[in-house]
C-alpha cells in the first residue's frame, strides 16, 4: 500500500511478515531515534516494559506520520484506512507490517483492547478534514480521541485497568495535548490548522483572521492566558495519578506532567507570542525537572502496588476530570469525616496563628461561610509561617534551607505522606519545619476542597526566596514577576476559596494582587530602602532622575513624589481592571473581597492625598475607618462601581511640590 519513499520512517522498516525479533529491533530503533520532549521509554521505566513501550510508540508514530507527513489529503486518508486494516489483521492474529508484528506481542501479553488504537486513527482522520474548532468543547472532544487513548494504553501496559486511574490519565493527556496546541500555534498555522477555539478567541476580541494574519496584541495575550489557565486546571486534576501507580513509572508520569507545565511556563516567559515563536524545553530544563521529580519522589514513602489505592487526606477525590467541566470552577465544601478529625484540629491551629498575627483582615474572614473562612485561615497561616522564615534572622543559608524545607514539606503533604494511625492520619516527618505538622493538614484539605493548584503555593515560596537574594529590579516586567509570586498567588488562592465559574476571574485576581503589592511598595518605600531593598524598577528611577540614595532622606524630593505618583497610577489601573472580579466570585464571598479591595485602595488614596509623604510615620487608616468599611462590607451592596475609593484628582498644587504633609 505504501509507495517507495513516500514515508521517511518506512526506509528502515523490515519487510512484511518479518520475524518478531526483526520487528522489535525496528520499533526500538524508531522510538530511540525520533525527537520528543521526553523519551517515551526513558531509562526510568521498568526494563521489562521498554520493548512494549517501543511497540506502542511505533504504532502512534506511524499513524501520526501517515496523517501529517503525506501532503495530499486524499492520499493520507487512504493510508490511514490501510493502517486500520493492518490493525484489524493484527487483532485477528495475522499481523503483517513490522510494527504490528511487534505490537501483537504487546497486545497479547497485556490484553489490550482495540478501541484506543482505533480512536487514535479517528483523530488523525479528523486532522485531514477539520482545520478549525468553533468551541472549547469541540477541542476537548478532539483530545478524547487524539490524546486520551495514549494514556489509557500506557496504563494497560502497566496492568492498571480501573476507571479512576483512567479518568486521571484522561485529564493529564488532554492537558498535554492542549499544551502542545498552544506551543505549536505557529507551526499549525503553516499547516492551515487552528486549534485555538474560536469562541474563546472571540471572548477576548481575537478573530480567526487575527490568528491567520499573526496579529499579536494584548488581546492575544489575554487569550493565551485564558487557555493556559484552563490547561493548568486539567494538569492539576490529573496530577494525583503519579501517586497511584507503583515503581519508577511514577517518575515518568510526573515528568510528562511537569514537562507539559514547563511548556506553559515557557509560553508565559516568551510573552505569550505563540503566533511568531515556538517555545521549546531545553535539555537543561529537562534535567532540572528530572531532579525535582526525583527529589520529591525519593522524599515520599513508597506506595502499595495494589490495584486500588485508599484515599487519605492527600489523596482525596480530585475534581471531576470530565473535559467539559474545565473552566467551570465551583467549590462545594465537603463535610468532615471521622478520619478527618485531626484536620479540624489543624484548622483550629491556623485560626490561632491568624488571630495572633492581629491582621485587620482576619475579621474579613468572618464575612464568609465557615468552610471558606477555614480555608482562608489555612492559607494565611501557611503564608505567615513561610514569611517568618524569610524575615527572621540574618543568616542567608539558614533562611534558604528553611524555605527549602517548607517547599519539600508542602510537596510531601500534597502528594501523600499521611499514614493511618488508629483511624486518623498522622503528619509528623522529623524533617518538617516548625509549625508545618499543625498547618499542612488544613492547607491540603483546603486545596482539595477548592481545587487549588499547588503551583501557586510553590510560586509564593519562590517569591520569599527572591527576597533573600534580589534587592533591586531593573524593569517593571521583572518587578511584576516578583509581585505575582508574593501577592498574585495570594489573590489566586483566595479566589479559589471564594469560588468562581468564569476563568477570567484568575487573571483579574492577579491584577488585584499586583495592585495590593504596588500599594505596599509605595507605602513602605523608605522602610524597605533601610533594609537594602529597592522595589521601584531601575528604569523608572532613571525616568524620574531619582537615585536609590534619595529613599534614605527624611523627606521625599519632587522627583520621588512624581515617581511614586507614576507607580500609583499603575496600581490604580490594576484596581480598576481587577474590580470586575467582584461580579465573578460567588455571592457569599463578595463582602470579603469588597472589604479587601476597598481597604487597600483607600490606603492608596490616603497616600495620594498626603502627596506621597511616606518618609515619616507609616500611613495608616484609622480604626474608625476600618470599622466603617467592615460595616459596609457586612450590610451594603458589593459591586465594582462602589468598591474603589474616589480619587480627588484636583488636590495637587501647581508645580506638584506643595501638597499637604502629615505631621511628624
Amino acid at each position: 500500500m505504501l509507495r517507495p519513499g513516500e514515508l521517511e520512517i518506512a526506509q528502515n522498516a523490515p519487510a512484511a511478515g518479518c520475524s518478531p525479533e526483526s520487528a522489535q529491533q525496528y520499533t526500538r530503533w524508531l522510538a530511540t531515534h525520533h525527537y520528543e520532549n521526553f523519551n517515551i521509554a526513558s531509562w526510568l521505566l521498568p526494563k521489562e516494559l521498554h520493548q512494549h513501550f517501543y511497540n506502542l510508540y511505533a504504532y502512534c508514530r506511524w499513524a501520526d506520520d501517515l496523517g501529517d507527513e503525506v501532503p495530499d489529503t486524499q492520499r493520507a486518508l487512504e493510508l490511514l484506512d490501510w493502517w486500520e486494516q493492518e490493525l484489524d489483521a493484527c487483532y485477528e492474529g495475522r499481523p503483517s507490517h513490522a510494527v504490528f508484528v511487534a505490537l501483537r506481542e504487546t497486545i497479547v501479553a497485556k490484553d489490550i483492547p482495540k478501541q484506543p488504537f482505533a480512536d487514535l486513527l479517528r483523530a488523525f482522520r479528523q486532522d485531514q478534514i477539520v482545520k478549525r474548532y468553533a468551541t472549547w468543547d469541540a477541542v476537548l472532544d478532539y483530545c478524547v480521541y487524539s490524546a486520551n487513548p495514549v494514556g489509557r494504553l500506557v496504563l494497560y501496559l502497566c496492568d492498571y485497568r480501573d476507571e479512576q486511574r483512567q479518568r486521571l490519565s484522561d485529564a493529564t493527556c488532554t492537558a498535554l495535548q492542549l499544551a502542545n496546541f498552544w506551543q505549536d500555534v505557529s507551526r499549525d498555522l503553516q499547516k492551515g490548522r487552528i486549534y485555538i477555539p474560536l469562541d474563546i478567541a472571540a471572548q477576548h476580541h481575537v478573530s480567526e483572521d487575527d490568528i491567520v494574519s499573526r496579529r499579536f496584541s494584548e488581546n492575544h495575550v489575554a487569550l493565551m492566558k485564558d487557555l493556559i489557565t484552563r490547561t493548568r486546571i486539567l494538569f492539576d486534576q490529573g496530577f494525583p495519578l503519579a501517586q497511584q501507580v507503583a515503581g519508577k513509572l511514577r517518575i515518568d508520569l510526573e515528568m510528562f506532567s511537569r514537562g507539559g507545565i514547563a511548556v506553559l511556563d515557557a509560553i508565559e516567559n516568551n510573552g505569550y507570542d505563540t503566533l511568531h515563536y515556538r517555545p521549546a524545553i531545553s535539555k537543561t530544563k529537562q534535567a532540572t525537572l528530572l531532579v525535582r521529580v526525583l527529589v520529591s519522589q525519593f522524599l515520599s514513602p513508597r506506595i502499595s502496588t495494589a490495584r486500588s489505592v485508599p484515599q487519605t487526606i492527600s489523596q482525596a477525590k480530585p475534581a471531576a476530570s470530565s473535559p467539559s467541566s474545565v473552566g467551570a470552577h465551583h467549590a462545594p465544601p465537603q463535610a468532615a469525616t471521622k478520619s478527618e478529625i485531626n484536620i479540624e484540629t489543624s484548622y483550629a491551629a491556623c485560626h490561632q496563628i491568624a488571630r495572633a498575627a492581629r491582621s485587620n483582615f482576619y475579621y474579613a474572614f468572618y464575612l464568609l461561610p465557615k468552610p471558606k473562612r477555614d480555608g482562608l485561615a489555612a492559607l494565611y497561616a501557611f503564608m505567615r509561617l513561610v514569611d517568618d522564615v524569610a524575615d527572621e534572622g540574618d543568616d542567608l543559608s539558614t533562611k534558604q534551607r528553611g524555605l527549602a524545607k517548607w517547599r519539600a514539606s508542602l510537596d510531601e503533604a500534597v502528594t501523600g505522606t499521611e499514614r493511618e494511625t488508629d483511624g486518623s492520619s498522622a503528619l509528623a516527618p522529623q524533617s518538617w519545619p516548625q509549625g508545618a505538622a499543625e498547618v499542612l493538614p488544613a492547607l491540603v484539605n483546603t486545596m482539595r476542597r477548592f481545587h487549588m493548584p499547588a503551583r501557586y503555593l510553590h510560586d509564593l515560596i519562590s517569591g520569599a526566596e527572591m527576597d533573600l537574594t534580589i534587592n533591586t529590579y531593573p524593569t517593571y516586567d521583572r518587578l511584576k514577576e516578583y509581585c505575582y509570586r508574593v501577592a498574585g498567588t495570594v489573590g489566586l488562592t483566595c479566589t479559589h476559596v471564594f469560588g468562581f465559574s468564569d476563568s477570567r476571574a484568575l487573571d483579574l485576581a492577579e491584577k488585584l494582587g499586583l495592585a495590593f503589592q504596588l500599594t505596599n511598595i509605595i507605602r513602605d518605600v523608605r522602610e524597605d530602602a533601610a533594609l537594602g531593598r529597592i522595589y521601584i524598577p531601575d528604569e523608572d528611577l532613571i525616568r524620574y532622575n531619582v537615585s536609590r540614595q534619595d529613599f534614605s532622606n527624611n523627606e521625599a524630593t519632587l522627583g520621588v513624589r512624581e515617581l511614586l505618583r507614576f507607580e500609583a497610577d499603575r496600581a490604580w489601573q490594576m484596581y480598576e481592571q481587577g474590580a470586575e472580579l467582584l461580579d465573578l466570585v460567588d455571592p457569599d464571598s463578595r463582602g470579603t473581597l469588597w472589604l479587601l479591595v476597598h481597604t487597600y485602595n483607600a490606603l492608596l488614596a490616603r497616600i495620594e492625598s498626603l502627596d506621597f509623604a511616606v518618609f515619616g510615620e507609616r500611613v495608616r487608616l484609622s480604626k474608625a475607618e476600618k470599622m466603617l468599611f467592615i460595616a459596609r462590607a457586612r450590610f451594603g451592596r458589593h459591586t465594582r462601581d462602589n468598591v474603589l475609593e474616589k480619587r480627588d484628582r484636583d488636590w495637587r498644587r501647581a508645580g506638584g511640590t506643595g501638597g499637604r504633609r502629615r505631621a511628624g
